[in-house]
């Protein structure tokens, strides 16, 4: 049985007949709307489009692409509550990879009114890493299913990992440099991940403190587990809301404080990226 669990968006376990041949081949992530991005070091023409797979001995269900959680939209909806001063009537944006002091961030919802910016909050999106390579186990599940690829690959006794640690520890270290910007301006950061992570994470790290979601706290982290459902196909389902401040995010790494920004510096970068193409759409 294939460890590949999600390719380009698609489950190995559907009961629905797929092509996977047109599938491998178009490379087309339906989460992007566009091509995976996911590619070879070896030859960064070819992508991966590994979504998701099966690991270890406990057969857990993991996503390993960031992108898969954009699922429906699902993360970004579930975190409109936080935006405090957004009102009936006001557009929703999603506005991707907006650079502030201390990192990029992967999202930015806004609430907005003609292209203003009256309200936003950063979304952080993290899935495990992995060690090694998943292309042999990508290649021995497509040549079972007829897609010609090559002997090597299908022979090659290379297989992947989980890098639990650097994850976790690369996650906590960036939302320090970040979640600080955030608490100066009155906004919150939410980092968004699997429940599997979180958990290692409340094993491994001080997270004692990081309790039941609070509104006022400014850095949320939203844990979703990721199952499959009718049909053999896998959807992600909020599991639990907790927060912290950046002092809590300190408290765990036992870091330094990290520079502040002005708020209407990260107003004028999101107003320049408001677009009809960045709006929310249900899907």
């Amino acid at each position: 049985m294939s460890k590949i669990l999600e390719l380009y968006g698609m489950s190995t376990c559907s009961d629905q007949e797929v092509a996977w041949m047109s599938v491998s081949s178009s490379q087309f992530c339906p989460y992007l709307n566009r091509q995976c991005e996911k590619t070879r070091k070896s030859n960064p023409e070819i992508t991966i489009g590994t979504c998701s797979v099966e690991y270890g001995r406990e057969r857990k269900q993991l996503m390993i692409c960031p992108y898969r959680l954009l699922e429906r939209n699902q993360v970004f909806l579930d975190c409109i509550h936080l935006l405090t001063l957004h009102e009936p009537g006001n557009e929703l944006h999603i506005v991707p990879e907006v650079g502030i002091p201390g990192g990029s961030v992967d999202y930015f919802l806004v609430s907005a009114v003609d292209g203003q910016a009256k309200d936003f909050l950063g979304v952080e999106l993290q899935t495990l890493d992995t060690t090694g390579t998943v292309w042999p186990e990508r290649q021995r599940f497509l040549d079972e299913q007829g897609v010609e690829v090559g002997a090597s690959d299908v022979d090659s006794p290379r297989k992947f990992g989980m890098n639990w640690k650097m994850t976790a520890k690369t996650t906590l270290v960036q939302l320090h440099h970040e979640v600080e910007t955030f608490e100066g301006i009155n906004k919150h950061l939410v980092l968004v991940l699997q429940d599997h992570l979180l958990a290692y994470m409340r094993r491994e790290f001080q997270f004692e403190h990081v309790e039941k979601a609070r509104l006022g706290d400014p850095m949320h982290v939203h844990s979703y587990k990721f199952a499959q459902a009718d049909g053999g196909v896998f959807r992600i389902n909020l599991d639990s809301r907790h927060s912290t401040d950046s002092s809590g995010i300190a408290t765990s790494l036992g870091l330094s404080v990290s520079p502040k920004v002005e708020l209407q510096e990260i107003i004028a970068i999101l107003e320049g990226k408001i677009s009809k193409e960045t709006r929310l759409v249900l899907q």
